[in-house]
């Protein structure tokens, strides 16, 4: 392609126009990824948003494989020259990344890099992330293997215009996803309301109706006999509501007590909600970046509701190990089972698009084993940090 900036224009404005479609952050930051690689013509780009532990709370790629990532593993530290975009707010634009003074290696398994372009994505002086390309792409072979196009000042102005609007598009994300939160606070709220009413008429019907049959069982045993009968009915009823409170209720608990401790309660207040056995077991798991515990917490929240509420388990087990720098979960039932296929036709059934979009966020990978009659088991492996 042709990088002017007149030539260019088209191509941002259809790259905007895209990042403009979405209201999901993760949505946003794969678009503006996939959008600066087109637009530049690069072999590899990617968006690193930083955490406050000196890593990255989400790191996108766009032309690297599944495979090829996941064999790479952790997800890189703010370190070098993704530090100096994050820290100096400077653009940085490199013939040979390799030759760096900077430059500190990478892992066997990641592509070989050569020229480099990198912006940071800014909110007035908040640094949202560091947007970068590598590799550009040549119109003719070059010289040598080792020889590359390079990108130029034209593309660093077009990269740039790109991570303005960038910028835009992910601050209107993460404000939508924080009204989202809040409206699901509200919701949340409302619902404590309702349930406190639910149970409180439960349990005043309940009294009302133990104390007729009371009041009947010397002179009237058939009748006393079927005011006990509702007194069971209204028991279970309120059981009920108890069971619905301490699922959608549940406290967040993650930032003061771990992603072990949290998961190791919750299990104990379902095992005691429940009619299943629910158990948690962990086995040397280091401490993990706060996004990716977070989306493990909540993968384990939704399966254990699938696995409690739709596939009529007896037992449902969880477990927490260490998967070299990382970790793996999974929730195993010996419930119902499903064909995960028709599933997977139907669309967000049981909550799996979400739980896959939640692992992918944070570099992981999700897999769900299943089968009619034979149980459900879902796993979810995260890199570390």
């Amino acid at each position: 392609m042709t990088n002017g900036p007149g030539a260019g224009i088209p191509a941002v404005s259809t790259a905007i126009l895209a990042m403009s479609r979405h209201l999901e952050v993760r949505d946003v930051l794969k678009t503006i990824v996939a959008s600066a690689r087109e637009l530049l013509d690069a072999e590899y780009a990617a968006l690193g948003v930083p955490d406050d532990h000196g890593g990255f709370a989400q790191f996108v790629v766009d032309g690297v494989s599944a495979e090829q990532w996941k064999a790479i593993g952790p997800l890189p530290r703010q370190h070098g020259i993704l530090a100096a975009m994050l820290h100096n707010a400077t653009p940085e634009r490199l013939a040979d990344v390799r030759q760096d003074p900077r430059f500190g290696g990478w892992p066997s398994a990641h592509p070989d890099m050569r020229d480099f372009l990198g912006l940071p994505v800014a909110d007035g002086d908040e640094i949202l992330g560091a947007l970068f390309l590598a590799n550009k792409r040549c119109p003719e072979p070059p010289l040598s293997r080792r020889d590359g196009c390079g990108f130029t000042e034209d593309d660093e102005h077009l990269l740039g215009i790109l991570a303005q609007h960038a910028a835009i598009a992910l601050t209107n994300a993460r404000l939508y996803e924080r009204s989202r939160e809040l409206t699901i606070a509200g919701e949340r709220a409302r619902l404590a309301h309702e349930l406190h009413d639910a149970v409180s008429q439960k349990l005043f019907s309940l009294r009302l109706t133990a104390q007729a049959a009371t009041a009947l069982v010397d002179r009237d045993p058939v009748r006393a006999k079927d005011e006990l009968h509702q007194v069971a009915a209204l028991a279970a009823e309120a059981a009920d509501e108890l069971r619905a409170a301490v699922v959608e209720l549940r406290p967040a608990a993650l930032d003061e007590d771990g992603l072990v401790a949290t998961l190791r309660s919750q299990a104990q207040v379902l095992d005691r909600a429940h009619s299943a056995h629910v158990t948690f077991a962990a086995h040397g798991v280091r401490a993990l970046p706060a996004a990716q515990e977070e989306a493990m917490l909540r993968v384990a929240q939704e399966a254990l509701h699938n696995a409690l509420r739709h596939s009529g388990a007896e037992h449902v087990e969880v477990s927490l190990s260490r998967a070299g720098q990382g970790a793996l979960l999974r929730i195993a039932d010996d419930g119902c089972g499903f064909d995960p296929g028709t599933v997977r036709r139907a669309g967000r059934h049981l909550g799996l698009v979400s739980m896959h979009d939640r692992a992918g966020g944070v570099g992981g990978t999700l897999t769900v084993q299943s089968e009619p009659g034979k149980g459900t088991a879902v796993e979810m492996e995260v890199p570390g940090g």
